[in-house]
Order: C-alpha cells, then structure tokens, then sequence
C-alpha cells in the first residue's frame, strides 16, 4: 500500500498508515518500531489536519515512550517526558471540549507517568478513571488497552491477584472487540494468570459440541420432511430428546447475560431450523422493548450473535409490526408465508429482507412478558412446524427462567458494583459469590491504608510547612533590623574612636585643663571611659554578628524556597538543625550539658528535598536529646558520670549512596518499641508530649520520597541508633 500512496502522494493515506502501524507495534509491545512509525508520521502530520486520527498519534506516541523510560538515558528520559508532557497539553485541550471521546486517553498516559515516577497512589488513581471512562463511552479498544496496562502495573508492583482481575477483564474485552489475534497473544505472555479462563473455555467447548452432535442428528433428519402449518404431517419421530435435554441444561446452566443469550440463539436456531433469530426483551415495567440480541447464519455450522441493545422502534433488524402484535396478543404466531400477510405488507423490514417463514413467541414468567423470541428462515415458506414450534415453547420456557435469573444477577452484580464503587469503607461480607470480588475488595482495603498514611503525611507537612513559614517570617523581620545594627557599628567604633584621639590630644596640649573641666573629667572616669568604650562596641560587634547567622540558619533551615530536588551540602543543612536545637544542648541547672560528636565525611553536594530532610534531622535529634534526658531521670548518677553525648557521623559509599547515623548514649528501647517505631501514631511519650507522626513522616520521607532506608539499631542499657541511607542522585518528575 506504502508504494501506492506514495506514487500518487496520498499524504493522508500515508499518514494514516502510519499511525495505524503505531497503533499495531505499540499493542503488541514492539515500541521501538512503535516510535519509527511514529517519527514517520509526525512528518505527514500535514495530511491528518481536522482528522480524528491525529489524537491517536498522541496517545500511543505517549503510550510508546512512556513504555521505553526505564531503559532510556538520563538525557533520552529528559527529552521523554517534555515530548510527552507537550501531547499531554494537546489532549487535555481535546478533552476539555470533548471529554466523551479524549479524558479516558489523557487519564491513561497521567496514569503511566505516575507509574514510572513511582507514585503509585497516583496512577492507580488515573487507571480506574480510564477504564471507567472508557467504558462509559464505549471505547471499548482503550478500555481492554487501560485494563491491560493496569494488570502490568500491578504485576510489576508484585500483586499478582489484583493484576489477574485486571487482566482477566482485559482478555473479554478484547474479545468482544474482535482481536482476536491480540487475545491470542495475551495468553501467550500470561498462561499463567489466565489459566481459569482457558479451562472454562474447555468445558464449554466440550459441552456445546456434545450438544451439537445431537442437534445436528436431529436437523438432518427434518430437512427431508415437508413443513406447513395446518397439515397432518408429524416430524416428532425425528425430535432427539437427548438432544432437547442438553439444550435445556445449557441454557439452565448459564447465568452471566451474554453467555445466556449467545447460547439460546444457537441453541433455538438449530432446533427451529431458522436462518436469523432475535430476541427482544422487556426494559421495565412500561413493557419497553429493546433488540438485545440478534443472530443469524450462513451455513448451519457457523453463528454469529451481536448486541445491539437498541430500541424495538429504531431497529432495522425485525419486523416491527410482527413484534408489536405479539406484544399486545402475547401468542404464538406463526407465517408460512410472510408475502401473503397483508399487515405485514407495508412493514419496510419486510419489504427490504424479504423473509419466507416467520415465528414470534412471547417469553413469560410467572405472567410477566419477559421479551420476545423471533425467527424467520430467509429459504423456504412453511420452514416452522407444529413439531419445531412446541420444541421451541419447550425451550422458550426454560430460557424465561434463566433469563429472569441472568437479569436478577446481572442488577445485583451492578448494585454491588456501584456501591463499593462510592464506599469509603469495608466491611466483612459473608459469603462472596465470586473470587474477582474478593481480590476488589482486598485492593480497596489496601487503597484505604494508602489513603491513611497520605493524610498521616499531609497534616505533618502542613505543620511543618506552617512552622516553616513562621520561622523565615521571624527571621526575615529580624534580619533587616539587625543588619542595620551590624553595619552601623563599624562607623561608630571609628567615630568613638576619632573622639576618643581628640581629648587625648587635647590633654596633651592642654595638660592643666580648667578646673570645671577637671572636676567632670574626674566625675565621669574619663580614664575608665576610653579603655571600656571600645570593648562594649567590640562585644555589640561580636553579639550582631551572632545573631546574624542565628537569622540565617533559621532562613536555611525553613528552606521554603526548596520544594523541588536540588543539590544541597547535608552537613549544612545537619549543622542549622543543631544551632536551633543548641538551647536544649546547653547544660540546665538540672541536667548536665548534652555534647555532640561530629565525624563528617566528605560527601559533596546531594540531590534531595533539603526542606524535608531537615525535618527528618529534626525529628530524630529531638528524640535523640528526650532519650538523653528520660535517661537522666531513669539513672542520673550513670549520665552525669558518662555524660549525654550524640553522635552524627556521615560517609559516602560505593560513590552514590549517603550513609548518616545519629546515635546517642541514652537508655535505649526493647525489641517490642523497635518493631512499631516507625507506625503513624505511636509514641513512648506521655499523653501531651508526642504526636507520634515524627518517626513516621521521617520513613516516609527517606524512603518514598528519595527512595533510600531508614532503620533503627537499639540495645536496652546502651543507646539508639538510627541510620538514613540516601542516594547521591535522584530523577524527580
């Protein structure tokens, strides 16, 4: 085709190529292809201008370079996510102005570049809202696309259960899509998790060609007999009870809606001898009608079944005149001839298929009209016997059953959906009907504690965040003033000391002042004056310049300005946290002076978040000073003999990996405290003095926001220990 278009410079025929081929490597996960074809056809992107296809370019292009990130450079990854946060803006354009046909795509692309920034919370967020949306609008391709994308997202997280209910929701889609193909090549990548569904598949096979086998019998035999209405000649010989049997079971045992209806077109349409069947079903109690299912046949060995679901008065696909009759009547009729009926003569179903023979049954339960089944054979007039027509009743009887139980199912399983769908809450329930909603409800327990641990962190980071505000706010008014003051000194020590080389040059000159002047000389101790003066200037000096870099450790310390990753000194940023804390270092009338020990190391600068690992140096130095003093009280003769001592000690490993520990000599804690130190809410503190939010928000800070460890090494007697391992550098998104 490429060489055709060519030739003819077919630019939106080539351009569609293109990105049809893009869409067939990308689903079948050959990306590098994927990203040719869609280099290539960005070059064409002149002929799709005001097409529908031009979004499919940005999706999977998207998609493809998304799927290629973790193998990328750092530079490739760069230009990875600006290339796709530019298609983003593109399809939250086309969303916004037409969200039924583009949010689903631009939910999908947010959720896989969560994936691969690792913020999982996230993306399983933006997945649910694709499949959702896909599916409420029927795209039922990127619906089977997102639940496949999902599945890989829980497998590579290591939840094979939950990643199976995806995937199996991905395999049905796909087949009611058609690609067949694709469905073939899910089961050879996920054998596997999609073995149930391979052994279902089995039995059903093995069932429906048992039964087959004696409809068939059954067919053979009544193609060779004459069939009018009205006539005396009797084919119920020839009817395979055995046959009927196994109908009845097949349609007995099936209560998922579609199966159910997929097995009663075939089996109705071989035990009836009819070249289409549909079945019309009651929506409520108004009685109206909706073409749910219609099958027809080419051969007698193969079936097609659709889904229309469209109204009776819409369809195209029965007689609408013939149902509306026996939806008022609810009787059997049964046309040998369907041109010879002058009611039907100016039905245009009629008029454009043309039929030979027709039969309509109302279904009924428990005198409710469930729907209606109708046949029509497009071959032969008289095609439906007084023999084929009881046997159809026979089976029409059993499928209003199954029916009434599919759609009960069908409602129930749709209320239970929509209600864990808007729950925030789990509870037990007794007695789950199947597996997949035992693995939802699992993975919503598990949303629910993610949900916690993220508000546990978001009222932390308030506080801390308003704390931070606060302390820049103090420093920055004190700043100014004492900036003020610092500069100004320099000028008043010259300026006293000018004065101060005035009198004595004026004494020198003038060594017997006048007796007024020596009595206030004397009264002031001018002698005094002139030593002193300059010291107290030198001590202002000295104290300015104190608080100056109290001012500024406090400013870097609140480091508001550093929500992003950047390359900060940790010794800074260790030494700021211990200048704020130097007030409770300081020995008390009660307890002795708490000494720190630091062993630097030379590490360089390290890419993180310098504002929250100064709250996680915070958070484990003040606990460090509690247990130094709850010691002090627990054995004050020992920690005044060993004196309270804290050790930072920092160093760098195989040349990317920061190792800090801060220890202190203090009591220690049992095995027990260790194993719940790091839970949001715990605490050894009394009621009033400890959130228990501390130890927590530092874990989560060390290790989901710079995907380091944080561990705790403690001995009853002889301290605590805790070591951070970051690394040097880290991408962020």
């Amino acid at each position: 085709m490429l060489p055709l278009y060519l030739e003819g410079n077919d630019v939106m025929g080539i351009f569609y190529l293109y990105v049809s081929k893009l869409h067939l490597c990308y689903l079948f996960q050959e990306y590098s292809s994927a990203l040719e074809n869609a280099s290539l056809a960005e070059k064409y992107l002149h002929g799709g201008r005001g097409q529908l296809v031009t979004p499919l370019l940005y999706f999977y292009d998207s998609l493809a370079r998304l799927a290629v990130y973790p193998n990328a450079s750092c530079s490739e990854q760069k230009y990875i996510l600006d290339k796709v946060q530019a298609n983003q803006e593109k399809m939250q354009h086309w969303a916004h102005h037409a969200p039924m046909n583009y949010l689903h795509k631009y939910y999908l692309v947010e959720a896989e570049r969560y994936r691969i920034a690792g913020e999982y919370l996230e993306a399983i967020e933006f997945y649910d809202r694709a499949i959702l949306f896909a599916k409420e609008h029927e795209y039922i391709n990127e619906e089977a696309l997102a639940q496949e994308l999902t599945a890989k997202f829980y497998l590579e997280w290591g939840k094979n259960k939950i990643a199976q209910t995806y995937l199996t929701d991905a395999y049905y889609s796909y087949v009611r899509w058609g690609a067949s193909v694709k469905v073939d090549d899910l089961a050879k990548r996920y054998p596997q998790l999609l073995a149930p569904i391979f052994q279902q598949e089995k039995l059903s096979i093995h069932s429906s060609e048992e039964s087959t086998s004696f409809n068939s019998t059954s067919l053979s035999t009544l193609s060779n007999q004459q069939t009018v209405i009205g006539s005396k000649t009797s084919i119920s010989d020839s009817l395979d009870l055995a046959a009927f049997i196994k109908a009845s079971q097949a349609l007995s045992g099936e209560i998922e809606i579609e199966r159910l209806l997929s097995t009663l077109m075939k089996v109705v349409m071989e035990n009836a001898g009819a070249s289409k069947c549909a079945l019309i079903l009651s929506e409520d109690d108004n009685l109206a009608l909706i073409v749910t299912a219609v099958c027809s046949i080419s051969t007698f060995e193969y079936t097609s079944t659709e889904f229309p679901s469209t109204y009776l008065e819409s369809s195209y696909d029965v007689p609408i005149t013939l149902i509306n009759y026996v939806k008022r009547s609810r009787e059997i009729l049964v046309i040998d001839d369907a041109m010879s009926v002058h009611f039907l003569a100016s039905d245009s179903y009629i008029i454009c298929e043309e039929p030979k023979s027709l039969l309509s049954i109302p279904i009924i339960n428990k005198g409710k009209l469930i729907g209606i089944l109708y046949l029509e054979n497009n071959l032969t007039t008289g095609a439906f016997t007084h023999d084929r027509v009881e046997v159809i009743k026979l089976l029409t009887t059993q499928a209003a059953i199954s029916l009434e139980n599919a759609i009960l199912y069908k409602n129930l399983a749709q209320a239970k959906e929509r209600l864990e769908k808007y729950s925030h809450t789990l509870e037990e329930k007794v007695e789950k009907r199947t597996q997949e909603i035992n693995e939802k409800n699992q993975h919503l327990q598990q949303t629910l504690e993610e949900l916690q641990r993220t508000q546990t962190q978001l009222i932390q980071s308030e506080k801390m965040s308003s704390l931070g505000e606060m302390v820049a706010g103090i420093a920055h008014e004190i700043n100014n003033p004492i900036n003020f003051i610092h500069g100004n000194i320099t000028y008043a020590s010259e300026y006293v000391q000018h004065l101060l080389d005035l009198i004595a040059v004026y004494q020198q000159e003038y060594p017997h002042p006048l007796p007024l002047v020596e009595e206030k000389a004397e009264e002031i101790d001018i002698d005094f004056l002139a030593t002193d003066l300059p010291k107290i200037l030198d001590s202002m000096n000295v104290g300015s310049s104190r608080i100056r870099d109290i001012v500024l450790g406090l400013r870097n310390f609140s480091r508001l300005d550093e929500s992003e990753m950047k390359p900060v000194d940790i010794h800074e940023g260790i030494d700021n946290t211990l200048m704020i804390l130097q007030h409770r270092l300081k020995e008390k009338s009660d307890y002795p002076e708490i000494k720190v020990i630091k062993q630097y190391g030379k590490l360089g600068e390290v890419t993180c978040y310098a504002g929250q690992l100064n709250q996680v140096f915070m958070n484990i130095l003040s606990n460090a000073i509690d247990a130094l003093e709850e010691s002090l009280v627990k054995d004050k003769a020992q920690m005044i003999k060993d004196k309270g001592k804290i050790r930072i000690f920092t160093e760098l490993r195989d040349s990317n990996t920061v190792i800090i520990r801060i220890a202190d000599n203090g009591y220690g804690m049992t095995e027990a405290v260790q194993q719940k130190i790091f839970y949001p809410f715990f605490t050894t503190k009394s009621v009033g003095s400890g959130t228990g939010l501390g130890l927590s928000i530092s874990y989560q800070i060390v290790v989901d926001k710079h995907k380091g460890s944080l561990t705790c090494n403690s001995r009853l007697g002889e301290g605590t220990e805790f070591v951070i391992e970051i690394p040097m550098q880290q991408s962020a998104i």
